[in-house]
């Protein structure tokens, strides 16, 4: 039996949609619901947030030849951006781990072919980043 994920129980998928909302919609108040994740969830969207220069100069570092992160889908700009604050700042959580919950959250938000993409994406910016600063 396969448990069936609902969005409601993947915290990635509530941090995709909370910086989604903050990111696009600057005015909107940041409140996170009861959720056995909670602390991760708050952890990764206001850490998100208040390192978007840091997260920013990552991707320019080492993904300018790559990516051009204003040409992609908002919905993967948040994810690309709060995957690489946990290749960052959650040394504990493999990049495995955080490529697989970020593509199993993604699920809810783009296309299958585009989930091929993101994984080829978060794959070279977790080499690049946990390699150059670890």
């Amino acid at each position: 039996m396969t448990l069936q994920y609902s969005p409601k129980n993947n915290p990635r998928v509530i941090v995709i949609q909370k910086l989604y909302g903050k990111y696009f919609n600057e005015d909107e108040s940041l409140t996170f619901p009861k959720h056995r994740f909670k602390k991760f969830i708050k952890d990764v969207v206001n850490g998100t947030i208040e390192r978007d220069d840091v997260i920013n100069d990552e991707i320019s570092n080492h993904l300018n030849t790559d990516l051009d992160l204003k040409k992609l889908d908002k919905v993967f700009q948040v994810i690309v951006k709060s995957a690489i604050f946990e290749f960052l700042y959650k040394p504990k959580i493999s990049s495995k781990i955080i490529i697989n919950e970020y593509l199993r959250a993604s699920n809810f938000f783009i296309e299958d072919g585009q989930t091929k993409y993101l994984n080829a994406l978060l794959d070279k910016i977790s080499k690049k980043i946990r390699n150059s600063n670890g």
